[in-house]
């Protein structure tokens, strides 16, 4: 089992301090937690977390993974590179995101769960029209806005992600 720990600002925001220290993050969770909760993260400022950014060789297997499994469209930026980061540094990913734990457990990640009970089963997602009913291609990058995936090329009507 891994010692290191990698955080979501999930964790970062609701777990007690003394499991924080010592744990890696990305630096955009900075900002990310100052608009979430500024008073947080002046404490976790001084706790000693470990900032680091992952290897492209990690962010391509973190890609490669999230495209897999048809979660790139619910995952943003910093969630990509927390995987990544786990992935890199062989530690636990932190996290009650179903969507990330999907893909660390697709990817030989180990997670954690923070207060929820966590995926029991790896599911596979698919970007589907609802008029037209066809299936699009899983992005290669992630989403801005979680719940909107555009509109199909085929129809012009609303693209929704579904279990395949």
């Amino acid at each position: 089992m891994a010692d290191e720990m990698v955080l979501d600002t999930s964790a970062l925001i609701e777990w007690p301090v003394s499991e924080i220290s010592g744990s890696f993050i990305v630096p955009s969770q900075y900002s990310e937690l100052g608009r979430i909760s500024p008073e947080r993260l002046e404490m976790i400022d001084s706790i000693g977390v470990i900032q680091a950014i992952p290897g492209d060789e990690s962010m391509k297997v973190a890609r490669e993974g999230a495209v897999g499994t048809g979660d790139m469209s619910g995952l943003s930026n910093v969630d990509l590179s927390l995987i990544a980061l786990a992935r890199e540094k062989s530690a636990i990913l932190v996290t009650d995101d179903y969507r990330m734990q999907n893909v660390a457990s697709h990817i030989g990640i180990e997670w954690r769960s923070i207060q929820e009970s966590g995926i029991s089963e790896g599911w596979k997602w698919e970007l589907r029209c609802l008029g037209c009913k066809s299936t699009q291609p899983s992005p290669e990058l992630p989403n801005k806005h979680r719940a909107e995936f555009g509109d199909c090329p085929d129809c012009g009507s609303e693209l929704k992600l579904k279990r395949a």
